[in-house]
């Protein structure tokens, strides 16, 4: 925590400093395994509807190491707080600006920053113009600016077109601005190349780029890497985040982890051990990524475990370790001889964990529709999904489930 009085100490200058920054964890995920955030439309209305228990999350990201807590924003727009007859008793303000409060207050309570978050709109799907989209960017930027945030994030974006028009709203505070894709080894939806889509987002005027969301950490780090090839290459400077899925994700096609049929209410098999998140702690940081954290299925003990895994670069452990013994230690007090034994990093980094499920496949098949932007299926709507259309849609999965097992 910086010491009483002294100013913190800002983003750009933690990266230009070589230091690494702890990110926090998935928000919507968590609380809406915790009941306050409902699954499909993945708004963050809990930050005016139940604050507690976001500044709970919050407490528990930065005890865990974090040293950025992120505005419970993600879906925070207009456009998509209405979407599909998602009926709200907040306004967008509302929720923005009591998430800007919420990530303050415990942001306070030690040496974490502020960071201000837009992501993919509903309109852009629906192919209205630049204009209209940047306008529902502008209207969250107003609140970040009255809250004074300490940076901008632009996360959560599939198609680099979209992500390059929010960095471009975000840059007018002439805050720093970090901008992060959800995308994978193949590029973003249109197939644009990690490092094209990189270049774009650095001319665009982000001074950190990297992805989020949609992949595992293996899938994330190398994403990242082929961006920082592509900035360099161009001759360009940027620094490089990492926010990946806390879930195992090798089977995944470009759409990445939506695509599988387990999505979202079945994905606990793959979740990713904290000794997982120790690995990957170590690969983003040899990769030359100095921003690391997480995205959906993140628990504060797994942003623990990259805390950990990186205590010699950081200088010290998180507040979460005291409950902690590095790689199993405190297992020595355990009554069972056994599990005693099992008090050692050789252990833990050689196991292979089993699923205990006999009958489950290890890879899925992932649903391939094959839609972007612009296609009809695509189309948004303020009024509600009808049986009609769902009938349609479930029609259309079975027959392209059909087509797929076939092949």
């Amino acid at each position: 925590m910086a010491p009483s009085g002294q100013k913190k100490k800002g983003i750009l200058e933690r990266l230009d400093a070589g230091e690494v920054v702890i990110g926090d964890g998935g928000f919507v995920f968590a609380l809406e395994k915790r009941g306050y955030v409902k699954a499909g439309p993945w708004t963050p209305e809990a930050a005016a509807e139940h604050p507690e228990a976001v500044r709970q999350l919050h407490r528990e990201f930065l005890r865990a190491g974090a040293n950025v807590m992120q505005t419970f924003t993600f879906y925070a727009s207009d456009d998509k707080l209405e979407n599909r007859g998602n009926v709200q008793r907040f306004t967008g303000q509302q929720i923005n600006e009591a998430a800007c409060d919420l990530a303050r207050e415990v942001a306070e309570e030690g040496d974490a920053l502020v960071a201000g978050g837009v992501s993919q709109t509903p309109s852009f799907l629906s192919c209205k113009s630049e204009n209209d989209v940047k306008q529902i960017f502008k209207k969250q930027l107003d609140v970040f600016v009255q809250k004074n945030v300490d940076f901008l994030i632009a996360e959560y974006f599939e198609h680099v077109e979209e992500a390059e028009w929010a960095v471009q709203v975000l840059k007018s505070t002439g805050k720093p601005v970090a901008a992060t894709l959800c995308i994978g080894p193949e590029g973003d939806l249109n197939g644009i190349s990690p490092g094209e889509c990189a270049v774009r987002l650095v001319k665009a005027g982000a001074q950190i780029v990297g992805v989020n969301c949609h992949f595992d950490p293996e899938m994330c780090v190398k994403t990242v890497r082929m961006m920082k090839e592509g900035v360099e290459k161009a001759g360009l400077k940027a620094h490089y985040m990492s926010q990946p899925l806390a879930y195992h994700t090798p089977d995944c096609n470009r759409q990445g982890f939506i695509d599988l049929p387990e999505f979202p209410f079945s994905l606990e098999p793959r979740i990713l051990s904290r000794w997982d998140m120790q690995k990957y702690a170590r690969e983003a940081y040899d990769a030359g990524i100095r921003y690391i954290g997480g995205c959906c299925g993140f628990e504060p003990y797994h942003v623990r475990a990259l805390a950990e895994e990186l205590t010699a670069e950081r200088g010290f452990l998180p507040a979460g370790s005291d409950k902690h013994g590095l790689w199993g230690a405190e297992l020595k007090m355990h009554t069972k001889p056994w599990v005693r034994a099992r008090a050692r990093r050789d252990y833990w980094e050689k196991l292979k964990p089993a699923s205990g499920r006999p009958y489950c496949p290890a890879f899925s098949m992932p649903d391939s529709w094959g839609v972007t932007k612009g296609h009809a299926d695509l189309m948004q709507q303020k009024e509600a999904t009808t049986q009609d259309q769902l009938k349609e849609l479930f029609t259309k999965a079975d027959q392209t489930l059909k087509m797929e097992t076939s092949r």
